[in-house]
């Protein structure tokens, strides 16, 4: 299955390294983060990666190219001037999705059983998929209700009280629901996403092993530690 991974933010939360660095290309142990991303997806077989790139995009674009010295297959969509949200960005790249894609984020690294997932996908046979951990507000604030398999409350405001779950930074969207989406208007996934819960539309699929990311100091420096020690291998 496709992999598309939003790319575009402007990550606020690290500058002033992302100042004139895309998030994705803040080095860690001296290699650029999206390059353990890649290495990550090609060991399960995911090696369609469409990138939807915003602010610095073209510096990414530059140095990977179209992947095949990494032995995948890159191709890019670019916001534009206008910033048109993580939504929004998907129905952009509209013409260059498949009609099934997973869907992550540049500053994830997610070490899950890919292949089970988009079994597990096909056979509820919903619209939409998302990968959720029982975070009980660890790692960051819960923020996913799910009940009998399905998503029922996603509140990224953090207004919910007693949410054990948290969005583990995986989905997997059917290209059909971007037709929700007004053309170059911004859109958020999340404004998205709760159309799909009113819908019971979007299935949960639990994971027990944690991921790590790099959106934050202390993500960055936690996944920094990780690969110094070798735990990646």
């Amino acid at each position: 299955m496709q992999m598309v991974i939003l790319a575009g933010g402007l990550a606020t939360r690290l500058r002033p390294m992302t100042l004139n660095t895309p998030k994705s290309m803040i080095k860690v142990a001296g290699r650029p983060f999206l390059e353990y991303q890649l290495e990550l997806l090609k060991e399960y077989e995911i090696k369609d990666i469409l990138l939807c790139v915003g602010y610095k995009g073209e510096l990414i674009k530059e140095y990977f190219g179209d992947g095949k010295k990494m032995g995948v297959n890159l191709s890019y969509s670019f916001d534009g001037e206008k910033l048109l949200g993580t939504a929004g960005a998907l129905k952009k790249a509209y013409k260059l999705l498949n009609e099934n894609f997973f869907l992550m984020y540049s500053d994830s690294y997610l070490p899950y059983d890919f292949q089970r997932i988009e079994d597990f996908f096909k056979n509820k046979d919903r619209l939409a998929l998302m990968v959720v951990y029982k975070n009980q507000n660890r790692f960051d604030k819960s923020n996913v209700f799910i009940q009998n398999c399905l998503v029922k409350l996603y509140d990224k405001t953090f207004q919910q009280e007693k949410l054990e779950y948290i969005d583990a930074g995986l989905s997997i969207l059917r290209k059909e629901v971007l037709n929700i989406i007004p053309e170059n208007e911004s859109c958020d996934l999340e404004q998205l996403y709760k159309i799909l819960i009113s819908e019971n539309e979007i299935s949960a699929y639990e994971i027990i092993q944690r991921f790590y990311q790099i959106g934050s100091p202390e993500g960055l420096g936690e996944f920094t530690e990780l690969v110094k020690n070798g735990g990646l291998s």
